[in-house]
């Protein structure tokens, strides 16, 4: 059924707000989403009626907080149709996540001459871990280079693959390109050769369905507050094969099994990576987002986002001197621009005083905004809660600075 977008907009409270006496128009969303009234009372319910800390309290509202917080798992692993509850593991966010799979992974696996497998379009996320890991350990770095349009040369990464490659690890959706990677084959192709591949699913989870079976992935990482749902909240997934493996990343309460003087032992998954008094709030929001994206569609916000892609690209390119980043067949809902020799804060500035916001810089992505040579760029970010008619405003307001600067 096609998105209502009038029912949807009106879930997102502050999507009514103004700002400098305009309506604001919020084109940022992979930096974050907004968040729906459903999440926002989920969170407040749990305040008003279940506040506890989870696990081993026998009494009414430690049990009720434990199910809810359980149940929540076991709606995200459907969600990403994971084969077992024990392979998602919640963490602060996609960043702790990878963190996590680079710390633990390299402790273990990783010895002086092995080589790690990345792309220059990673995010800072999926990029310093390894760099520092790689340091501590003594191992390479390979980094495999994009084409001109913004897809990955993925010829060039298969030639990094070697005997002495550990683990790759790649971005689902590219945050400043807006290019989706073709996952599954380059699964496939590391398997043959028996590496594992970690997935940086922040900007892919909340635009397409996302099966990690399928997939073949051997790890998974995603946030909730760029799925609609709160800060602080992310998603670890891994096949329950390498979690056995791989030692706990923190240490604590709930992460344990038995501790004695002489010795510890961990607890059993997902546990073991679940150091200390968990994030029950960002749980219990996570799963309303979860329970709003599953109502909605997955498939139906695809289509409606690639409309709106495809609507801001024709706008756009009807300007003179626009200069894209990322125009790969296979792409995101967003868009990274320069305007002519414009700097991008400054237009950003601009930009923003009209009403709509959108990002600038380098989107925490230095080595690929390195390898274009510019100091960042201008980039608007569509959600299914965006309209037509505002991507019609950005292309009337990117014209307004082309003339201003003229």
């Amino acid at each position: 059924m096609p998105i209502d977008i009038q029912k949807v907009r009106a879930d997102f409270p502050i999507l009514s707000h103004t700002v400098y006496k305009r309506p604001l128009i919020y084109f940022d969303n992979a930096a974050t989403t907004q968040k729906p009234l459903q999440v926002i009372k989920a969170i407040s319910d749990y305040y008003e009626n279940d506040n506890c800390n989870i696990h081993r309290g026998v009494h009414y509202l430690s049990m009720k907080a434990t199910e809810a917080f359980e149940e929540a798992r076991k709606e995200i692993r459907e969600f990403i149709n994971a084969p077992s509850t024990h392979e998602v593991v919640f963490t602060k966010g996609a960043s702790e996540s990878l963190n996590l799979v680079a710390a633990s992974f390299g402790k273990k696996f990783l010895k002086p001459g092995d080589e790690v497998v990345t792309t220059i379009m990673e995010h800072h996320s999926n990029f310093v871990p390894w760099q520092i890991i790689c340091e501590e350990k003594g191992a390479v770095l390979r980094v495999a280079n994009i084409l001109a349009d913004g897809d990955l040369d993925t010829r060039h990464l298969y030639s990094l693959i070697s005997e002495k490659t550990k683990i790759i690890a790649l971005t689902h959706v590219s945050n400043v390109l807006g290019t989706i990677n073709p996952l599954k084959e380059i699964i496939a192709h590391a398997h043959r050769m028996g590496v594992p591949v970690l997935v940086d699913g922040a900007q892919g989870v909340a635009h397409a369905k996302v099966d990690v079976s399928d997939l073949d992935c051997d790890f998974y990482c995603f946030s909730g507050h760029k799925m609609y749902g709160p800060m602080g909240i992310g998603v670890l997934y891994g096949k329950e094969k390498w979690l056995e493996e791989l030692p706990p990343y923190q240490s604590g309460g709930e992460m344990v099994k038995d501790v004695r003087i002489e010795r510890t032992t961990f607890n059993e998954l997902p546990f073991k990576f679940e150091a200390g008094t968990p994030n029950v709030e960002g749980v219990t929001g996570l799963r309303a987002a979860v329970q709003y994206l599953k109502n909605i569609g997955m498939e139906e916000i695809s289509l409606y986002e690639d409309r709106l892609l495809k609507r801001a690209v024709e706008g756009l390119s009807s300007i003179s001197d626009m200069r894209f980043y990322g125009t790969a067949p296979e792409k995101a809902s967003l868009v990274s621009f320069l305007i002519g020799d414009i700097h991008p804060f400054d237009a950003g500035t601009i930009i923003d005083k009209m009403g709509i916001a959108v990002r600038t810089g380098h989107h925490c992505a230095q080595p690929l905004i390195d390898h274009f040579g510019i100091p960042g760029t201008v980039r608007a970010s569509f959600a299914f809660y965006n309209t037509a008619d505002e991507i019609d405003r950005l292309t009337e307001a990117v014209s307004r600075v082309k003339r201003m600067f003229a």
